[in-house]
């Protein structure tokens, strides 16, 4: 019995010893346990120093475990704060790089952004530079239309009154003709209050002290080319659409092959105003002879006559130069004299018409 409580003591005590060495602070536990072991044997030689040692012994059994669990378990509140304060500055340091690299997104994102704006407005300046250049070269005026008088007459805001060249829209105003008011309107739907480019042909003014100008809606890169012509200049844009006729007047007719050319092809498809028949409904450059027959006649007796008073004078200039009557109308030798002024030929009712140049008698003399 003695050896099996003395093998327990043992084992305790190392216990006690190994557990110690984890938690020094239980050591006091096991001083008081040892304490115990020597007042036991201290009773059993007769020496009684406390009368029940074996409790003593088991105090310092309860004592080392009291302070070994105490110590255990501030060890792992220790280690759990410290884990938990590990993790939130891990978690502060995360969001803080996160931070960082939002800001340093958002700072490059905003450099890129303003180096594209730069680039922008660099682009535009290039662009608005050659636009201003490609003008000048073009003799292109900048200007804002104020107010849309009728179909092919406007207003700028410096109060100068403008009127297209080349292109006859029916009246509007003080006498109106069909599809006039349909003319006038699209032209203030089209112009009034926008910015346009002018363009002189020849002549600066006509006998109303209009200025006579070709309109641009954009400025083109080759004021020739037909597509541009088609697509930017709103005379072209009036007779294409079937607002006006083609109206040639000397010696303005830069142009006069085109809107032939496009009143045609709108005729063909019977587009605004001629949907009202073969003549339109105003005077121009496709009108036939019947129209103006009187006038044709009158000018053409005219003509012999002054042909006939002015024949030495005409063979000194060689016929370049139109001969012409009290009436106001014109005679030339042949086509090619005639060609020399209209390019493009003359209609019946034309002051230059003459049925002896009209050899397929289409109420268009010398056309091309």
């Amino acid at each position: 019995m003695k050896l099996i409580k003395g093998i327990i003591l043992v084992i305790i005590l190392l216990f006690m010893l190994i557990m110690g060495i984890a938690v020094p602070l239980a050591y006091i536990g096991t001083a008081v346990f040892l304490l115990g072991l020597y007042l036991s044997k201290q009773k059993n030689k007769g020496n009684i120093i406390v009368k029940k040692p074996g409790l003593v012994t088991a105090a310092g059994v309860i004592l080392f475990l009291i302070l070994g669990l105490t110590f255990v378990d501030s060890t792992e509140t220790a280690d759990t704060n410290n884990s938990k304060q590990l993790a939130s500055t891990a978690e502060q340091k995360d969001a803080a790089e996160k931070e960082a690299a939002e800001k340093a997104k958002k700072i490059e994102a905003k450099k890129v952004k303003a180096e594209a704006e730069r680039l922008e407005k660099e682009k535009q300046e290039t662009e608005q530079k050659a636009k201003e250049e490609q003008a000048n070269k073009l003799g292109l005026e900048l200007v804002t239309i104020k107010r849309v008088v009728d179909g092919d007459t406007f207003v700028t805001s410096d109060d100068r009154k403008i009127r297209l060249v080349g292109v006859n829209t029916p009246e509007s105003t003080t006498k109106v003709e069909e599809y006039g008011k349909e003319a006038s309107n699209y032209t203030t739907s089209k112009l009034e209050g926008k910015q346009v480019y002018l363009q002189k042909d020849v002549s600066d003014k006509d006998r109303y002290a209009r200025y006579l100008r070709i309109v641009w809606i954009d400025i083109p890169t080759n004021d020739m080319d037909e597509n541009e012509i088609r697509t930017k200049m709103f005379n072209a844009d009036l007779v294409l659409n079937g607002y006006a006729e083609p109206s040639t007047y000397p010696p303005d007719v830069k142009y006069s092959d085109s809107f032939v050319k496009f009143a045609r092809e709108a005729r063909e498809q019977n587009t605004g105003l001629w949907a009202f028949g073969a003549e339109g409904t105003t005077k121009g450059d496709l009108d036939s002879k019947t129209i103006a027959s009187s006038s044709n006649t009158t000018a053409s007796s005219s003509n012999s006559t002054n042909n006939n008073t002015n024949s030495s004078t005409s063979s000194n200039t060689n016929h370049s130069t139109a001969v012409p009557s009290s009436s106001g109308s014109e005679s030339y030798k042949n086509c090619t004299e005639l060609r020399k002024v209209y390019p493009n030929g003359v209609a019946a009712d034309h002051p230059a018409y003459e049925s002896k140049h009209d050899r397929d008698k289409d109420n268009w003399a010398c056309e091309r």
